[in-house]
């Protein structure tokens, strides 16, 4: 029977410590992994497969992170079964998830995309190897019978079903947000530069990119397509430039207004939302009401901006930046 007790904080610690060192090595079994991962996944490159387990290893697999991170909360004493349903939009996007479950001392069930399962499954898989008390905490499900409570994350349809079949245990359940940026026009070459990457990382399918821009009515959209231009290779994978050929052809059909460089269309829309390809902007007159709309809105994941998340950091999130400004671990912890 799984004791909570098998492993020490220190000694989960250690472990993720080391799993982040494992990854920033880069040796040719996870350059392997990563290849089987991008075979896996059209919209998985390897250079975002690399962004993200790089950003992780810098962000949450670092020793002294996670000693300050858990220092602000009390472990359960009572062991519960967790099961986790985890979304493949963007590489490793469950990994959060399953380090809370993890440090949790809880029996993890993770239910893994089967957009992006190789990675995950390489990485508990190391764990394991490691420390063989991780098989006794952690397994990898098809189906996530009889848990004490879930964590499930998904679109908006998704989070209906989650909501019928979980909804009577303690649970978590994330739907579809996204992410907006606020400028002013004083923004430099370099702060657009690294919006760019904001919009265009994961080609914009995170729910931290940046699918709509805030502007004042004097904005200089020719720089920032300017600026932009820097990631006109996104357009070079067939199912972005799709898109991009889609939603041009519609736009023309029906007479819509839109700016473009090579790689992005710009259409003026209040929805934050955007397709792929497609950026939405909007005016505004009055910052501070701006300011107060976009964070009583619960569509929005992030604000991106001075004062806010700086330009080019939306996907870098740290150990305490929890999806849906929901407190995971105290979740976890209040089990």
């Amino acid at each position: 029977m799984y004791d909570k007790d098998t492993m020490s904080t220190q000694r989960r610690i250690d472990l993720l410590s080391n799993l982040g060192a494992y990854i920033t090595i880069n040796d040719e079994t996870w350059q392997e992994i990563c290849y089987r991962a991008e075979q896996g996944n059209a919209w998985f490159t390897r250079a975002h497969i690399d962004h993200a387990a790089s950003t992780i290893a810098a962000q949450y697999l670092q020793r002294e992170k996670l000693g300050q991170w858990m220092a602000a909360y009390t472990l359960p004493q009572n062991i519960r079964t967790v099961g986790i349903v985890m979304a493949g939009n963007i590489p490793l996007v469950g990994f959060h998830d399953f380090l809370c479950g993890f440090m949790s001392g809880h029996k993890l069930l993770l239910k893994l995309s089967s957009k992006d399962e190789v990675l995950m499954k390489h990485m508990v898989g190391k764990l394991e190897e490691w420390e063989p008390a991780v098989t006794e905490q952690v397994t990898i499900a098809d189906r996530l019978n009889n848990c004490d409570a879930y964590i499930a994350t998904g679109s908006n349809n998704t989070a209906r079903y989650f909501e019928q079949y979980f909804g009577k245990y303690p649970h978590i359940i994330r739907k579809n947000r996204t992410s907006v940026a606020i400028l002013d026009g004083a923004e430099t070459d370099e702060d657009l530069a690294l919006l760019a990457d904001d919009v265009y990382m994961y080609y914009g399918l995170g729910c931290r990119n940046v699918t709509q821009i805030c502007v004042p009515r004097d904005f200089d959209f020719a720089r920032l397509l300017n600026a932009f231009n820097k990631n006109n290779e996104y357009a070079d994978l067939n199912k972005y430039k799709n898109n991009y050929d889609y939603h041009l052809a519609i736009y023309l059909l029906n007479r819509v207004p839109y700016m473009s460089n090579e790689s992005l269309l710009m259409v003026e829309n209040e929805l934050p939302f955007s397709a792929v390809s497609v950026l939405h902007y909007r005016y505004y007159d009055d910052k501070n009401k701006l300011v107060e709309q976009l964070k009583s809105n619960e569509d929005i994941q992030a604000i991106i901006g001075d004062g806010f998340v700086p330009f080019g950091q939306s996907q870098q999130p740290a150990l305490s930046d929890y999806a849906d400004g929901v407190d995971t671990m105290a979740f976890l912890c209040g089990l």
